[in-house]
């Protein structure tokens, strides 16, 4: 027999998730009512669907700014859905705004993601590692792992899609976006942005 779960849980995860009203109640009943737990089933479920839909062209979206306090960080950015439908939900706009809001927050970012990060960049970090000196008496493979995992994490530093969120540093920005590809349904995409800072 399915658990009862109250209306008042399935509806505060879904103000919690953006989840559909179904299947909040499916996740708390598979979870025996375990909020958290419903929360990750939730994400991972998403971000399962989501990943389906990745490869879907999106040319609708939007051009948001965002200045920070202050003026002296701006930042214009594009992203994309599929529909001028989804482009003009609040949800979407909310999502827009806060993908500016996080490239203003990170002032190392580069990128929208580690695949765009020319290869002259990574042959460069890679011999900045090889000089270090910690390195010396470790064996030629054990130091080759090494070196690929400080370069990888450094190349994450200057992606958009692997920053921790700014609102929630549980999810990466990768994350946020795939769970909002679940809740709208269609493919959602960072184009470009530009960050400004004055003086530079």
């Amino acid at each position: 027999m399915a658990l009862d779960i109250s209306s008042t849980l399935v509806k505060e995860l879904r103000q919690k998730t953006g989840a559909g009203m179904m299947n909040c109640k499916k996740a708390l009943q598979e979870t025996n009512g375990n909020f958290d737990e419903a929360i990750k089933t939730l994400r991972q479920k998403g971000l399962a669907s989501a990943d389906k839909k990745v490869n879907r062209k999106a040319i609708e979206g939007l051009v948001n700014s965002y200045i920070h306090t202050g003026g002296k960080i701006g930042v214009l950015v594009e992203v994309n859905c599929e529909t001028d439908f989804v482009a003009r939900r609040e949800e979407f706009q909310e999502l827009v705004q806060n993908i500016a809001m996080q490239i203003a927050a990170s002032p190392d970012i580069r990128y929208i993601n580690t695949d765009e990060i020319p290869e002259e960049i990574f042959i460069t970090e890679k011999e900045i590692e090889l000089k270090k000196d910690d390195l010396n008496n470790k064996p030629d493979d054990l130091k080759e792992k090494i070196i690929l995992g400080r370069v990888e994490k450094t190349l994450k530093t200057l992606s958009l899609l692997d920053q921790a969120f700014i609102r929630n540093p549980n999810i990466t920005v990768e994350e946020l976006v795939k769970e909002k590809i679940s809740l709208f349904g269609e493919n959602i995409k960072v184009k470009r942005f530009t960050r400004y800072t004055l003086g530079n």
